[in-house]
């Protein structure tokens, strides 16, 4: 990674963009510091502890929900957004015409995607802000913290986009990376302030079992996220006119963590949104069983959790993977598998392939997820990131740097070429 970065630096194109992200990273995390006006910090806080969804998505946000500045939205509403433009092109036949327009036709899809973000930032600001009271200026006040947190979520928007158009990757996740270390680098400078302001305090024990935790974490998932399975495909000649085609030997890939980050993120959703539920009832008996046996550091809702982790995962795998339609394809085109017939054999082959492999997957994604928990509950180590935390910034550095790589061997193509 780092000659990667040594060798790109040496590129002059490429040293403008790595320059250009980090200074657009850098005008939106100081942004992630100025306050939101009209807003009563401490009721925030209290929010925070007792609702635990609001925890996770301050979590993912960098902590800016709890200092509830002009970016405490994010870029939240416009994945929101963009997931309900996908499913509104399925069920509106005019989106559907426009997505088959080509480049054109996205980008009005684009065009009209950024207006639903800005009204969805503006309805959750007031939605958020109204339901915990933060308010201190009435009805008027609500309407003008909507107006900046909206106005910061297109501003986020806004440098997500032009990172992905002038910069290194894709700009929407260099955000969701950038809040996430700065959680870590927070932990980091705690620890360091605590060595020179009292060393008698410094935990030594639980920073080096924390860095140790965190280095094995960070290369298994890079082991996993870069594992893949491939099955061989041998292409049989066939002679169209004048020409021979096939013959060649290729494979299909079939990636271990196909499905990514989002069976964290969904599980731990439905995990804290009963907690949620349940919080606005503090007196009722349900809440108080709640929090005694099914709280983050109970057994009994690691179970839970890895259970629906593992769940969707094969959901997800069962709607974006069809090894019917591979199959099919393969036939088609006079490929097979060696030793394998071709048609239904074919499909049925590839499909108990990826089923161990997105039982592997699931399983890795259940004890990341698992894994800080346990840790601290045997070692007493207390970890600064969720799983989900870590699996998305590992994703997009690594992601970064084969974006970086591509560039500089088209670099080096255009070079030899001219």
């Amino acid at each position: 990674m780092f000659q990667t970065l040594k060798n790109a630096w040496k590129i002059t194109e490429l040293r403008k963009k790595i320059l250009y992200t980090l200074f657009m990273l850098l005008i939106y995390r100081v942004l992630c510091f100025i306050p939101t006006p009209g807003v009563d910090t401490s009721v925030i806080a209290s929010a925070l502890e007792r609702f635990s969804l609001l925890g996770f998505i301050n979590q993912m946000t960098g902590a800016d929900l709890a200092n509830y500045s002009i970016m405490a939205m994010g870029i939240t509403p416009y994945i929101n957004a963009s997931i309900i433009m996908q499913l509104l092109t399925v069920a509106i036949p005019k989106l559907e015409e426009m997505n088959k327009q080509g480049e054109e036709g996205r980008k009005k899809i684009a065009q009209i995607t950024r207006y639903v973000t800005v009204g969805l930032g503006f309805l959750q600001a007031v939605a958020l802000t109204a339901g915990l009271g933060a308010s201190t200026q009435g009805a008027l006040g609500l309407i003008t913290i909507g107006f900046c947190l909206a106005a910061g979520t297109a501003l986020a928007m806004w440098i997500g986009e032009r990172i992905t158009e002038n910069g290194v990757g894709n700009g929407i996740s260099l955000l969701i990376f950038a809040g996430i270390i700065s959680n870590f680098a927070g932990t980091i400078g705690s620890y360091i302030y605590t060595l020179f302001v009292d060393i008698s305090q410094f935990p030594l024990g639980n920073f080096i079992g924390m860095i140790v935790v965190f280095l094995v974490l960070i290369v298994g998932v890079v082991f996993v996220d870069l594992g893949e399975r491939r099955v061989p495909v041998q292409y049989a000649k066939r002679v169209v006119g004048r020409k021979m085609y096939g013959g060649q030997s290729t494979h299909i890939p079939l990636k271990i963590n196909a499905s990514g980050v989002l069976p964290l993120i969904f599980a731990s959703a439905i995990m804290q949104f009963p907690a949620t539920i349940f919080a606005f009832f503090p007196n009722s008996s349900i809440n108080q069983w709640w929090n005694a046996n099914v709280h983050a550091m109970s057994w009994g809702y690691q179970v839970i959790f890895a259970l629906l982790i593992i769940a969707f995962t094969f959901f997800y795998s069962s709607i974006s993977f069809n090894p019917v339609e591979i199959a099919k394809n393969m036939q088609q085109n006079g490929g097979m598998i060696p030793g394998i017939r071709q048609g239904k054999p074919t499909s049925d082959f590839i499909l108990k392939i990826s089923r161990r492999i997105t039982l592997f997957g699931a399983l890795f994604l259940a004890l990341l997820a698992v894994l800080p928990t346990l840790i601290y509950a045997i070692c007493g180590v207390s970890l600064p990131f969720a799983a989900s935390s870590l699996l998305i910034a590992v994703s997009v550095a690594m992601e970064t740097m084969r974006q970086l790589e591509s560039q500089m061997t088209m670099r080096h193509y255009k070079g030899f070429l001219n």
